[in-house]
């Protein structure tokens, strides 16, 4: 065979040798690819108990239990929401009666008072006398037909005055401990009462 033949055969050969070296290394055990990663140990938010954090459902919002009276469409017993104000009760109690003397009762309800479990509204008729039916106790009204002692009256009663919340009745109570009120300009001396406030119950009150 010429020379040239023999190299010709011989690069052929180490060829198909380095190929056949190849693809048994390929092929070897233990030499396959890597796979992916296996995924990072975690809590699923799906794996988490019932009742874990931010799976709770708020509780239902309590219910109150108030009593209203007087000149409504549906005097008695009625719930209403917690947080709810007087004039929710009187919505809740079917509005105001036919002989229901609104002007009187804007004057004596305070509309916006928040309500306590087992409270007393009396809304005034039209045509009553003094004083009837409207002095029950836990009453969210003064009594009709006169004005409020400051020295005197209930927290409701103080509550029921135009302009004046639970913060400003627990003033008037801590002050009139301390001191009976001599007259009503010392609420605003003593400043138990804004001069905006007096304005509101000067014709409502007395001391």
């Amino acid at each position: 065979m010429p020379l040239t033949d023999r190299f010709v055969l011989a690069g052929i050969g180490g060829a198909l040798l380095l190929a056949g070296a190849a693809g048994w290394i390929l092929l070897a055990p233990g030499a396959a690819a890597p796979g992916p990663s296996p995924e990072p140990a975690s809590v699923l938010t799906s794996d988490l108990p019932s009742g874990s954090e931010g799976g709770a459902s708020p509780s239902a919002d309590a219910t109150l239990v108030v009593d209203i009276e007087g000149g409504v469409a549906e005097p008695g017993i009625q719930r209403v929401p917690a947080g709810s104000r007087v004039a929710d009760a009187i919505v809740a109690a079917g509005g105001f009666s036919p002989d229901a003397d609104v002007p009187l009762a804007s004057r004596q309800l305070n509309l916006a008072a928040r309500l306590t479990d087992g409270q007393q509204i009396y809304v005034p008729r039209r045509g009553e006398a003094p004083g009837s039916g409207g002095g029950a106790a836990g009453s969210a009204a003064p009594s009709p037909g006169g004005p409020v002692n400051l020295n005197q009256a209930s927290p409701e009663q103080l509550d029921a005055l135009p302009g004046i919340g639970p913060v400003t009745v627990q003033k008037i109570v801590a002050a009139r401990q301390e001191q009976p009120f001599r007259s009503l300009d010392e609420l605003v001396q003593r400043k138990v009462l804004t001069n905006a406030q007096l304005t509101k119950i000067r014709d409502l009150v007395t001391f």
